[in-house]
C-alpha cells in the first residue's frame, strides 16, 4: 500500500509542477494523472479489504498535496486572525478540494463495481466535472483548482475556450490521463500490439487536433477595430494599514493624481480596484451628498465622456428584513446591508451600483445561511464582522453615456467563467476586474489570479482591464495575450487604447453546458450505484 501513496503522491507533485504560474511545464497535465489512475488499480485488483476506503484515502492524500503546494498563500490572507489561528482555518480551503476529489473516485470505483473498467473510465471525467461544478455552485465555493484553468500560462493552446469554457481543458486532461494510462495498462497486462497501437494513435490525436486547432486560431484571430482609452490605476495601499488608519482622503487624492498623470481628453475609463474607495460605508441613497463622490466628479470635468469604475464599501438601508444578509441596526426598527461594490461616476447625475455577488465563504459571507440563520444575532453582536456582506444574484452592466458596455468583476468573481460570460451575454464589451490581492503578498497567488483573467478573455473575446491594489494591474487582448502588466507593490498607472467587441462566443451563448451534462451523468451515477447496494443488501437478507 505504500506504493499506492508514493504513487499518488507522485501525481499530486506533477500536477504541482504544471499548475501556473509555471511556465514551460503544462505539458505535465496530459499525464500528470497517470500515477494516480495506477495506484487506484492496484488497490481495485488486489485482496484487501474496504477498498472503497482505501481509495479515497489515497487519493485524498495525493490531490491534498496537489492542492496545499498551489494555494499555501490561503494561510497569508488569513493571517490577520492571528498567525496561530490562520493555520487551522487554512485547513478547510486545503482539504475541502481534495475531498470532493477523493469522492470522485470512490464513485468511480462504486461504478467499476457494477461495470467493466472500460465504462467507468470513460464516467470518471462527468463524475470529476460534476465535482467541479459543484464547487463553483454551493456555498462553500472555491472553483481556483478546476482542471481546465492549469492552462493559463499556455493560452495559446486552448483558444477554443471560447467554444467549451475551461471545463473543455478539464476534459482535454482527463482524455489525454486515460489514454496514457490505458496504454501503461496495456504493457504491464501484455494485451496485443494492436491494441496498443490503436491506443497511442487516438492519444496523439487528442493532444494534436485540439493543439493545432487552437494554435490555427491564436496567430489568425484579428480583432476587430473599435477603440477605448482605458486607464487602470494601482495605488498600491497596504490592505492592512488600510482598515487600521483612516486616511481615505490620502487614498482618493492618489487615485486622482495617478490617474491625472495618464489620462487623455478622450479616456473613457478610470479603473479603480476593489474598495479603492474605503471609509464608513456610505448609503447608495445619498452618494451624492458624499464628498468623495463630488471631489471624483469634480475630477471628471475635464474628461467628457469620463467614467471612474471603482471599488467601493457601501450600504442600503431598509425599513423591514429584506434580505437574508441583513442586520438590524442598533437601536432602530431598521436593517442595513454592507456591500463590496462597484460603482460606476460619470460627468451626469447618473451613478450605476454592483454589489459582489460571488462572496468568499467565511470571510464575506455565512455558508449555508439557512441552517445557521440561528447565529445571525452573535454576528450583529460583532458588528456584523464575519460572513456580513450582502450581496446580488445577477450581474449588472456599466453603461457609459456614450454607450459603452463594462463589465464589473469583483475580484474574486474573475475565476467564474460562466458568471463572467453571463456580463457579456448582458452587452459588456470590455471585461473591468478590480481586486484587493496584497491579501495574500508576494505569492504566486496573485500570479493564479492574473493568469486565470487571461482565459476569461478567450472565454468572452473581451479585452480584459485589470486594476489591482498593489498589483498585479494589465491590459489583456482578446487572444488572452498580456499586453501592459505592472510591477507587484508598486505605486503606478496604466493605459491602453483598447479595442471594444459585441460579438457573442460559443460559450457566451451557451454558458456551462458541459459541466450541466457532466453533473446530470454524475446524478445517475450516483443514483445507480444506491440502486446497485440497496438491491445487493435485500438480497443478502434474503439469503
Amino acid at each position: 500500500m505504500k506504493r499506492n501513496t508514493l504513487l499518488a503522491i507522485f501525481s499530486g507533485l506533477l500536477l504541482w509542477l504544471a499548475w501556473p504560474p509555471v511556465h514551460y511545464t503544462t505539458f505535465l497535465l496530459f499525464f500528470g494523472l497517470v500515477p494516480m489512475l495506477v495506484a487506484i488499480e492496484n488497490i481495485i485488483q488486489s485482496d484487501v479489504t474496504r477498498k472503497g476506503n482505501k481509495i479515497f484515502r489515497t487519493a485524498f492524500i495525493g490531490f491534498f498535496i496537489w492542492n496545499v503546494l498551489c494555494i499555501y498563500w490561503v494561510y497569508n490572507s488569513l493571517k490577520i486572525v492571528g498567525e496561530v489561528v490562520a493555520l487551522p482555518i487554512s485547513m478547510i480551503p486545503y482539504s475541502l478540494g481534495p475531498l470532493l476529489m477523493a469522492t470522485a473516485f470512490w464513485l468511480y470505483y462504486r461504478m467499476r463495481q457494477y461495470t467493466s473498467r472500460n465504462i467507468g473510465l470513460f464516467l470518471l471525467p462527468c463524475l470529476w466535472i460534476g465535482y467541479e461544478f459543484l464547487h463553483q455552485t454551493w456555498d462553500l465555493k472555491f472553483p481556483w483548482m478546476t482542471l481546465g484553468n492549469g492552462f493559463a500560462v499556455s493560452h495559446s493552446w486552448v483558444q477554443w475556450y471560447e467554444y467549451t469554457g475551461v471545463y473543455g481543458g478539464t476534459l482535454w486532461i482527463w482524455a489525454s490521463n486515460i489514454f496514457v494510462f490505458l496504454i501503461y495498462i496495456g504493457l504491464r497486462e501484455t494485451k496485443p500490439a494492436a491494441l496498443r497501437l490503436k491506443q497511442i494513435s487516438i492519444w496523439v490525436a487528442i493532444i494534436i487536433l485540439p493543439l493545432a486547432f487552437s494554435l490555427y486560431r491564436y496567430y489568425t484571430y484579428v480583432e476587430s477595430a473599435d477603440p477605448s482609452n482605458i486607464v487602470v490605476v494601482q495605488p498600491n495601499i497596504d490592505p492592512y494599514d488600510k482598515i487600521a488608519n483612516d486616511n481615505t482622503q490620502q487614498q482618493v487624492n492618489s487615485l486622482i493624481q495617478l490617474s491625472d498623470s495618464i489620462g487623455q481628453p478622450n479616456t473613457e475609463y478610470f479603473i479603480w480596484p476593489e474598495t479603492a474607495i474605503y471609509d464608513t460605508p456610505v448609503n447608495e441613497d445619498k452618494i451624492r451628498q458624499y464628498r468623495y463622490f463630488v471631489q471624483v466628479q469634480g475630477f471628471l470635468n475635464k474628461y467628457k465622456n469620463g467614467n471612474v469604475l471603482t471599488g467601493i464599501e457601501s450600504t442600503k438601508i431598509y425599513n423591514t428584513d429584506l434580505t437574508p444578509s441583513a442586520s438590524r441596526m442598533p437601536g432602530s426598527d431598521q436593517y442595513y446591508d454592507v456591500f463590496n461594490a462597484a460603482m460606476n461616476v460619470e460627468n451626469s447625475s447618473t451613478v450605476q451600483f454592483y454589489h459582489k455577488s460571488k462572496l468568499v465563504p467565511g470571510a464575506e459571507d455565512m455558508p449555508f445561511s439557512a441552517v445557521t440563520s440561528f447565529l445571525k444575532p452573535v454576528f450583529e453582536h460583532l458588528g456584523g464582522a464575519t460572513g456580513s456582506y450582502g450581496s446580488q444574484k445577477e450581474p449588472t452592466v456599466f453603461y457609459s453615456q456614450s454607450g459603452i458596455g463594462a463589465a464589473p468583476v469583483i475580484c474574486y468573481e474573475s475565476i467564474w467563467g460562466g458568471y463572467v460570460a453571463t456580463y457579456v451575454k448582458k452587452g459588456a464589451q470590455f471585461i473591468a476586474i478590480i481586486t484587493n490581492d496584497g491579501w495574500w503578498e508576494n505569492t504566486s497567488g496573485k500570479d493564479q489570479h492574473l493568469d486565470y483573467a487571461k482565459l476569461r478573455a478567450i472565454e468572452t473575446r473581451r479585452w480584459v482591464c485589470r486594476s489591482a491594489n498593489t498589483g498585479i494591474s494589465a491590459f489583456i487582448n482578446q487572444r488572452g495575450d498580456i499586453v501592459q502588466q505592472s510591477k507587484w507593490w508598486v505605486k503606478t498607472a496604466l493605459k491602453q487604447d483598447i479595442n471594444l467587441n459585441s460579438d457573442i462566443t460559443f460559450y457566451v451563448r451557451f454558458g456551462d453546458y458541459i459541466p450541466l451534462a457532466a453533473s446530470g451523468i454524475t446524478i445517475l451515477c450516483i443514483g445507480f450505484i444506491t440502486l446497485k447496494r440497496v438491491s445487493r443488501k435485500k438480497v443478502a437478507k434474503a439469503e
